[in-house]
């Protein structure tokens, strides 16, 4: 299977393999972060919910000039169809149709619409800033402060895991990880959980064993009651999406807010910068945000609430790779929309880059803001 390169390869060096539009946001090889914990962070007790770091980005970068933050102006009009993205010539192999420049006019696609394109994210290190502040490699790289930083990490990790604990059931769950939320919807019976009282239902009373890897553990009714919990969280999460602040405590929630204040000021706006890309992608006609973390599912969808991006990302469209790895988790994403529709990676890390290889998925390498700047640009532009 012959390997697409990346999508800063296309973008910069276009479609013909001339040098194209794009060589503001291009990276050296000597700005790859350092991804070797600090000694206080094993004391917080979350290592064992990352995958080891294997690097933010890999010495072998095909683009070698200097970083700049700065925009340019797009190429005269008659030079769009020389640089213009290979996605669309993917559509075309696949039987789908090019998308126009016209088509994000439509806030979203109707309910029969057909899927054409489905974006595949990372979310560490490429929506949002969190494992690199614990590590600080993100101070180190940008020149910030190392302890403060890193405290600001600390912060919204006790903030994850307590609202993964109270309100996710992530005490139950922790070794029951799933790789979706309906993963274990065959074994629910419909019961009404109304009334349904979950710290008395003995799910835990087998707590002692250690949850095999296909989630069995107890028989029958303990996989019922695993399916319970599962689809409460999915009721939790479609209720709340949008308005976290109500499942955290009243003294909680101007320290929520002043943290992430904190977070985009200390992170010079780099979730705002992603979530004009991913907006842009929700408001478009057949295309669909998806989420490929190796981040354990219950923890990923406390992340996504507090970090405001409960409405970026369906429940249904969010996949934990911790068991099963990025390969397996981007086969699961393709037999779940088909092989008619055109993917595009979007992502910080070696694992989801040679996923998309293997799956013949264009990638788009996040590693700076300029990268952030130059992908909502592309996709104002309807070059992506």
């Amino acid at each position: 299977m012959a390997a697409y390169p990346t999508m800063w390869q296309q973008y910069v060096y276009g479609a013909g393999g001339g040098y194209g539009y794009g060589g503001h946001a291009s990276l050296s090889s000597g700005h790859n972060m350092n991804t070797s914990p600090q000694d206080g962070y094993g004391g917080a007790g979350y290592a064992h919910y990352y995958t080891a770091p294997s690097g933010y980005y890999g010495n072998n970068s095909v683009i070698t000039s200097p970083v700049t933050y700065q925009l340019q102006e797009p190429p005269p009009e008659h030079n769009i169809e020389q640089i213009k993205y290979t996605v669309d010539d993917l559509d075309r192999r696949k039987g789908g149709k090019s998308k126009t420049r016209n088509s994000r006019k439509n806030p979203s696609p109707g309910p029969d619409a057909q899927l054409e394109r489905v974006f595949v994210w990372d979310l560490d290190e490429t929506i949002i800033i969190f494992h690199s502040l614990l590590t600080s490699s993100f101070a180190q790289r940008y020149g910030k402060d190392a302890s403060s930083t890193c405290a600001l990490g600390l912060r919204m990790e006790e903030l994850i895991f307590n609202l993964a604990d109270n309100h996710l059931f992530f005490n139950d769950l922790e070794e029951c990880d799933q790789v979706h939320i309906d993963d274990v919807s065959s074994d629910d019976n419909g019961q009404d959980l109304s009334t349904y009282n979950f710290a008395t239902d003995g799910f835990r009373s087998t707590s002692g064993n250690v949850c095999m890897a296909t989630g069995v553990r107890g028989g029958v009714d303990w996989m019922r009651k695993l399916a319970f919990r599962y689809r409460r969280i999915k009721e939790i999460y479609e209720s709340y999406a949008g308005n976290v602040q109500s499942l955290l405590p009243s003294h909680g929630r101007e320290p929520w807010i002043q943290l992430r204040s904190d977070l985009e000021a200390v992170t010079d706006s780099w979730l705002s910068l992603a979530l004009k890309s991913l907006n842009i992608i929700n408001q478009r006609p057949n295309c669909v945000n998806v989420l490929a973390t190796t981040t354990q599912l219950v923890p990923a969808l406390a992340k996504l609430f507090l970090y405001g991006l409960g409405e970026a990302f369906n429940i249904e469209n969010v996949y934990s790779a911790t068991k099963i790895g990025k390969e397996s988790c981007f086969e699961r994403i393709i037999q779940r929309f088909g092989r008619n529709v055109t993917y595009v990676a979007i992502g910080d890390g070696r694992d989801e880059e040679q996923a998309a290889k293997v799956h013949n998925m264009p990638f788009w390498r996040i590693s700076s803001h300029s990268d952030l700047m130059a992908l909502h640009h592309a996709l104002e532009q309807d070059y992506l």
